[in-house]
């Protein structure tokens, strides 16, 4: 993190507080859109039995969320190393790091099951303050969301299969001052659940910075 200021009389530059409450907020909202990132398309795993893993898939065809999620990934983790582990006869890839910190930075384990299982959650320190909020949601629709266009209207859509978290996305939404609507559709493997947002789209979209390149 660089911390610029002009220059100025003896006793100008930030306190230590200060500086620590910038480097402290950096890195929240680096961990909450890895949260996002992770609750939207990614999973835990511990193969060795030892560090845990987390793994984020990606698609080749969006390189700027790559690299978003590597340098974000970096911040939360700086001694550990991000990987790119590519999959055979398919442009998508994983995005992995090892720590032992994930399962508690995520809320969830990588030995109790699914997410959906899990009924896994947005922590409640993102959902109660509005900026940590931004940052997941901008995770959540840039793994597991879209952005098009419909008749000429712009949308944003954000799928999961899991109650617990479509429910945290609408409390974050709503909470931003945006209205969206919610679909349940009944498949016959198991039901999901369609987050919409058709209304100040583009508002929004410019709210959450939010970006499918």
């Amino acid at each position: 993190l660089k911390i610029c200021r002009s220059q100025g009389h003896e006793g100008s530059s930030p306190s230590s507080g200060t500086i620590l409450k910038i480097m402290t907020t950096f890195f929240q909202n680096n961990l909450a859109y890895i949260i996002g990132a992770a609750l939207g398309d990614g999973n835990l795993s511990n193969p060795n039995g030892r560090a845990v893993r987390l793994r984020i898939s990606c698609d080749a065809k969006y390189p700027g969320i790559a690299q978003r999620i590597e340098d974000a990934i970096q911040v939360i983790s700086p001694h550990n190393k991000v990987s790119r582990v590519h999959r055979k006869s398919t442009t998508c890839f994983d995005i992995s790091c090892y720590s032992n910190k994930w399962e508690t930075y995520l809320g969830w384990t990588a030995q109790g099951g699914s997410k959906n299982i899990q009924q896994v959650s947005v922590p409640i320190w993102i959902k109660v303050d509005k900026e940590f909020s931004r940052h997941c949601l901008r995770g959540l629709i840039e793994t597991d969301g879209s952005i098009y266009n419909d008749r000429g209207y712009d949308m944003v859509n954000f799928v999961t299969i899991t109650k617990s978290l479509a429910e945290d996305v609408l409390q974050m939404i709503n909470g931003a001052g945006f209205l969206p609507k919610i679909y349940l559709i009944k498949t016959s493997h198991q039901p999901r659940y369609n987050i919409r947002i058709s209304k100040s789209t583009r508002e929004f979209i410019e709210y959450l910075d939010l970006k499918k390149d």
